[in-house]
């Protein structure tokens, strides 16, 4: 039995899946407000450090790798600065205010355009543009990012290397801190211990 690495469309699409599950969750508006503002916060969170990891390596990527990766990557990167600006806002809402489920469907729709373009278009042209063992090793680089990367939104922020690269893991040392003196979830998991 051979260990099969995952490449960074693998990781990624996997974000994709979960992301769906938690909108789905919130559309379905079931459960107290207050689980309702930790699924956001979640949500958030894992959407920030994606979106981050897409910026400091797929989307550099793209650009070397794709004809019109520039164009791909600066739209790609547009979305995510309309998502970040919504996320912000709907960070500091009650989910009892009806500007909470305006933003949250404004993301959700965001967001599912932006994971239906990459999933339809940008992921399998990397996929037949660049060696699988680029794909892999980008899936460390994606997924180590991940880890030191904001868990909320900073609209002003830079989102191109090598400026992101370098303010990123700072910005979420101080976000983390921030989430833990707070109690604020920040993965699934942390919100399934919670309960």
């Amino acid at each position: 039995m051979t260990d099969v690495k995952q490449d960074v469309v693998d990781v990624l699409t996997a974000d994709h899946h979960e992301f769906e599950a938690i909108f789905v969750e919130l559309e379905s508006r079931q459960g107290t407000p207050e689980h309702r503002r930790q699924l956001a916060d979640v949500v958030i969170a894992e959407l920030v450090r994606h979106a981050i990891a897409e910026e400091q390596y797929v989307y550099p990527a793209a650009r070397k790798a794709l004809p019109d990766g520039d164009q791909i990557a600066e739209h790609e990167i547009s979305e995510h600065a309309d998502a970040e600006r919504t996320m912000k806002e709907l960070e500091s809402l009650d989910p009892s205010e009806a500007r909470f489920d305006e933003l949250l469907a404004h993301l959700t729709s965001t967001i599912r355009h932006h994971v239906q373009d990459e999933e339809n278009d940008l992921f399998p042209r990397l996929r037949a543009a660049c060696a699988r063992e680029e794909l892999v090793e980008l899936a460390g680089k994606v997924e180590a990012a991940k880890k030191s990367a904001p868990t909320r939104p900073h609209p002003a922020a830079p989102d191109r290397p090598p400026a992101n690269r370098l303010l990123a893991p700072g910005t979420g040392l101080v976000d983390r801190m921030r989430d833990a003196l707070s109690g604020r979830p920040t993965t699934m998991q942390e919100l399934r211990e919670k309960s």
